[in-house]
Parts: C-alpha cells; structure tokens; sequence
C-alpha cells in the first residue's frame, strides 16, 4: 500500500542529505529526523523520495543494536536501495552500533513485503529477515552495511567484468576492467564535518601538482622520484598504459591531497612474495598537502581507500602492501588499523614489510567511520 497521497512534504531547505542516494527511478531517497539526519533513540526517522515522505520509522536503542519500528504502511513498490540512507542514519553516525532491526508490525502474512525482504537480502541491504509476534523483520549487521557499494562508488566497479584469462610476462590473471574516469568514490564523514572522494587524474593541472609533491623532501625520501615536469607527466602516461594499475588523487571537500596506485598484485612485482589470489589488489601513497595532515584525517582517508577497493571488486579478499622498512611508524600505524604485519622480503631495491588486510577483519573491526 503506498502512502504517497498522505505523505507530507519536507522544506527545500531540509532536502540536503550527505547519505541520500539517487536511483535508477531517478528518484532521490533521503532521511531525516526532527533536528538532522542522525538516528536517535525516542524520536520518528523519516525517509524521504524526493521532497516527499514515504516511510516513518520510530527509533528505539538497547545494547549494540538499533530498531527502526515503522510506522506507515509498507510499500511494495518502493527500491530495496532507498532504505540505504535510512540505515546510514545508523551506521554512519553511531559508531557503536553493531545493528538495525528493521520492523514492520502486522505484516507477517503480507506476501509483498515478504518478496520485498527477499529482494532486500539478495541485493545485500540486509543479510536475513525473520517474523515474530506478527511483524516482519529485516536483520542488518555494520559490515553488510558497508559492503553496499550503491552509497559509495560513483560509477561501474570492476566486478562487471566478464572472467577471461589473459598472460602478461609470464603471469596468468583475469583480464582487468578498463580505467575508471572521474570520480570513482565519495563519502561524506560526520565526525569530521568533511567529505573524501577519489578521482581519476584527468583534470587541468594534475600533472603540475603531481611534479610538486613528487619533489617534495618528505615524498622523496620515501618514493626516490625526483624530477623534471616532463619526467613526471612520462610517468604518470607509464602509469595510465599499464592496465594493472589505477592512479587516483584523494580529495578532502574536492581538494587534492594525496596521490594513491591502485594494483593487482596478480600482475605485480609483489605477486611472489603474497602468493597473490586472482583478485587481491595493493596500494601505493603519497601525502603531499600538510593541510590535512591529523590523527582524525589519517585514519578517514585509509579507512576509505581500503573501503573503495574491497567495494570495487567483491571478489577481492586482500589488499596488500610493502612499505620500506624503516617507515617503522606507518607499518604500526596499519597495524592499528587492521592491518597484519606477515613478514620482512628483499626488493631488488629496497627491503620490505608485507603487510595486508584482510575483507573480513576490515568489514567487521575496522568498516569507515
């Protein structure tokens, strides 16, 4: 039963959400409470297409788990995705909670709504429903949360490749998706007041800022790439060619800070040393703005370039990584971030710590906050 007839309508100036999410009805779904977009215990949460309502949800707390209980009739036709921003009133704003319990009273013997959850489940929003005492019930843990790439990714992940078999020196690995363009990733962070994004380097002046940070004492020291505008610009073209990596700038509110190369460790110099699966995938980084250099802003920008690439390709299990050994301080700053620490190797050019996370630990103890 659809309750667009009596829904109210939201203030223009209330429309704004960072966790809305535009879908393929061309609709735009949103939630809201009184005050702000937060989930808080005693008050009526309300999801939003648009500018107008289509579910109430009143919000009560106990233990590490949050209940939405509705308080509108469900309707059928409504995406199984746009109770996205709903539960990212929950998870994106109450670090502690390990759960939402969406309920839906009376509705036990409801065969829309059943096939509904079944869609909810097999499109990851939830990972089980359930019925007692007459209502419906959609089971959502954090890490099912943040597998969801529909909130996070900006265009086609990787996964929509066919599996094919290619063999590049000597190594055979699945044949890779081609290079993302634009913004591949955006996530806003609450605690921080701020936005993160990733994007492709495409943009008039990328080259430039690249040379500057590459010439920088702090990069170089690490990177030994020090160079003309024109030995940068050959690079970043090597770069771009190679279709086992993906070059990135990180932004914080659209600024560039950083510089990330996204690999498959299949097809890297890395692959002897991991025993590298065909999805596993590393990382190497540069910091080269010290405006957004702080405790708070470290952890938001690692914890979402791992999130980004475990939702880029489901099938990546790991990320792997091997920094220099003396960057003792960032090797044990990993560590606290999930990363394990599995052991020392010889590069022909320098010697390394193996160091990788793991889907699992990652979505479970360490999932973007």
């Amino acid at each position: 039963m659809s309750i667009a007839m009596t829904a109210p309508v939201e203030s223009s100036a209330a429309l704004y959400d960072p966790y809305g999410i535009t879908l393929a009805d061309g609709h735009r779904y949103h939630a809201s409470g009184p005050d702000d977009g937060v989930a808080r215990a005693g008050q009526d949460l309300t999801l939003w297409c648009d500018a107008r309502a289509v579910a109430v949800f009143q919000v009560s707390e106990a233990d590490d788990a949050i209940t939405l209980r509705a308080s509108t009739p469900h309707d059928a036709h409504l995406p199984v995705q746009a109770l996205l921003p709903v539960l990212a009133a929950v998870f994106c704003r109450h670090k502690a909670c390990k759960r939402a319990n969406v309920v839906w009273p009376g509705t036990d013997a409801d065969p829309a709504l059943a096939d509904w959850l079944v869609a909810a489940v097999r499109d990851g929003v939830g990972e089980q429903f359930s019925k007692a005492d007459g209502a419906s019930v959609l089971h959502v843990s954090r890490q099912t949360f943040w597998q969801h790439p529909a909130q996070w990714l900006q265009g086609p992940s990787s996964a929509g490749m066919a599996q094919q078999y290619r063999v590049s020196d000597g190594k055979r690995h699945p044949l890779r998706a081609p290079k993302p363009v634009g913004e591949v990733y955006r996530r806003h962070i609450a605690r921080l007041g701020t936005s993160f994004s990733l994007r492709a380097i495409d943009q008039p002046g990328d080259v430039e800022r690249f040379h500057e940070w590459m010439n920088l004492d702090s990069v170089a020291h690490f990177w030994e790439q020090t160079g003309t505008l024109e030995e940068h610009a050959e690079y970043l073209a090597k770069m771009q060619a190679d279709p086992h990596t993906v070059t990135l700038f990180a932004c914080f509110d659209d600024e560039p800070f950083a510089y990330f190369e996204v690999y498959w460790a299949k097809e890297d110099r890395i692959a002897p040393f991991c025993e590298a699966a065909d999805y596993d995938r590393g990382f190497h980084l540069l910091v080269g703005s010290t405006r957004f250099r702080s405790p708070g802003r470290t952890e938001a920008w690692l914890r979402s370039i791992v999130h980004y690439i475990f939702l880029d390709d489901p099938r990546t299990q790991r990320i792997v990584g091997e920094p220099r050994i003396d960057h003792d301080r960032w090797i044990a700053y990993m560590q606290g971030q999930g990363a394990a620490r599995l052991r020392e190797f010889d590069f022909p050019h320098k010697r390394a710590v193996l160091i990788a996370f793991e889907r699992q630990t990652v979505f479970e103890q360490y999932a973007p906050w």
